[in-house]
């Protein structure tokens, strides 16, 4: 292949890109035949997914609400909003209604906000979303979170730093480079990462920046990729910004939740250094200290902890060879970005197959391999869509070639497929790669509807038969 010339590998777009990992599918517990009236005096059942809530300001904006189940509807509660990479806004709430219930919290997603705006969309959505609600549903304007998955863990972020009423962020999977320029904001920063994230090494930054501020802030990790984060640990969080309003007086201080999350936390620290996973002790320390700082006189046992893992040889051993592990694969994506240049199919078919394969390990090493596939992923999403843009077809071929290789569980890429079967003439292939990428979870109507390519009588698109299937 000839060598194919960049301004730069651009690796995100305007927001951010998903690579897989969201699933899409219908739940019990929503209802989404209770489409509300744009009044003041509607009603919202409780302990029930709404999905779409139409903004009385805008009808072209919606959001999927959750009120907790047994809560008094006169009760100004906490809320939580909450952007989807995708614009699945009752995606969140599926995993996490059991949390709002436990905790009290009313669940907003919108069903706008996703990849491909820039951030004045970010801006209008928020207003028109926060608004509605504020207008139909009782909250505790003292106690108004965001939380986002990816592309939308950066509009959550930016929606903080420009909004002074948010007052937590849970940022699943991805964070904004502007808080590197780390400051005493007013709110907390809670970063969640999969160990097999592409993006892990990045909220790693983020939070270590935070170190050097006042700035309330904490790295969750969990077993996983570039995905919204398991129940088990958005748990953590949402437990993270209960002891958040305790030490901001918010809320009354509950000894019996401090002393609950204590004992569960210093177990977690005994039995991972019992498995000798003492890299992995040592982050649960650091967690602890951060989420009760403020909050308990408690801390010592765990400062007493980490310092004591610090000294441990065992841990310096482990620590060090994670370092290895991650300059290593600094040098292996600095090995790609050359290759991206020059490299053909048959060095790339090797590399992703070596890539998969490695992948599949439950080490450190495997979750490094996880990462590097989840880059590759969004490397040929990048480069595939700058050439598609560009009208460069054949070199877009290729790329989009890699991205089925590499990612072939990602709607976007059957969906690009489908755009150069369409400038090619081949209707069948065409409509084939669009039913595979609703099948992956592709429901953007809107986008197939206006695509360009799909507009022309020399390619009929079955538009019915397709977006019957959408879910």
């Amino acid at each position: 292949m000839k060598a194919i010339h960049f301004f730069g590998i651009i690796l995100t777009c305007i927001y951010s890109i998903s690579c897989g990992g969201n699933t899409h599918g219908q739940n019990e517990n929503i209802d989404s035949s209770l489409i509300f009236k744009n009044t003041h005096s509607d009603t919202f059942q409780t302990g029930k997914i709404i999905n779409p809530v139409i903004c009385q300001s805008d009808a072209s904006q919606s959001y999927a609400l959750y009120l907790p189940a047994n809560s008094n509807k006169k009760e100004a509660l906490p809320v939580i909003y909450f952007f989807d990479a995708h614009g699945d806004g009752a995606l969140p709430l599926q995993k996490y209604f059991k949390l709002a219930d436990k905790y009290h919290f009313i669940l907003a997603g919108s069903n706008n906000s996703k990849n491909g705006n820039d951030f004045n969309d970010a801006e209008n959505i928020w207003k028109s979303m926060s608004d509605d609600v504020q207008t139909r549903v009782s909250i505790n304007t003292n106690r108004i979170y965001t939380c986002g998955f990816s592309g939308g863990a950066k509009v959550a972020t930016y929606i903080a730093l420009h909004d002074p009423e948010v007052k937590g962020v849970i940022a699943n999977s991805a964070g904004l480079p502007d808080i590197l320029n780390a400051g005493n904001f007013n709110f907390s920063f809670t970063a969640i990462a999969g160990e097999g994230d592409m993006n892990m090494t990045d909220l790693v930054s983020i939070n270590n920046s935070l170190d050097n501020t006042q700035t309330y802030h904490r790295i969750i990790f969990f077993d996983g990729i570039h995905e919204w984060a398991p129940e088990s640990t958005m748990n953590i969080a949402f437990e993270g910004l209960q002891l958040d309003a305790m030490r901001q007086k918010l809320i009354p201080v509950n000894d019996t939740f401090i002393n609950i999350f204590i004992a569960e936390s210093k177990k977690s620290i005994t039995d991972l250094i019992q498995s000798n996973q003492l890299l992995k002790a040592e982050e649960v320390c650091r967690l602890s200290i951060s989420m009760l700082d403020g909050v308990s006189n408690d801390t010592g046992w765990f400062k007493d902890k980490e310092t004591s893992l610090a000294n441990n040889p065992a841990f310096q051993k482990q620590s060090q060879l994670n370092q290895n592990l991650l300059a290593k694969e600094e040098s292996i994506k600095a090995g790609y970005q050359q290759q991206f240049q020059n490299g053909d199919i048959n060095y790339w078919s090797k590399t992703i197959n070596d890539v998969k394969l490695k992948a599949n390990a439950k080490t450190p090493e495997g979750a490094m391999y996880q990462r590097l596939q989840a880059y590759l992923s969004l490397a040929f999403y990048s480069i595939s869509n700058q050439l598609i843009n560009r009208d460069q077809n054949k070199d877009a071929q290729y790329f989009v070639t890699l991205y089925k290789m590499d990612d072939p569980t990602n709607s976007e890429a059957w969906y690009f497929s489908a755009i150069l079967d369409a400038r090619n003439h081949d209707s069948k292939a065409t409509n084939d790669d669009l039913l595979k990428a609703v099948e992956l979870g592709f429901n953007d109507k809107k986008r197939l509807e206006q695509q360009p390519e799909f507009q022309t009588t020399e390619v009929p698109v079955n538009f019915a038969d397709i977006e019957s299937k959408m879910k």
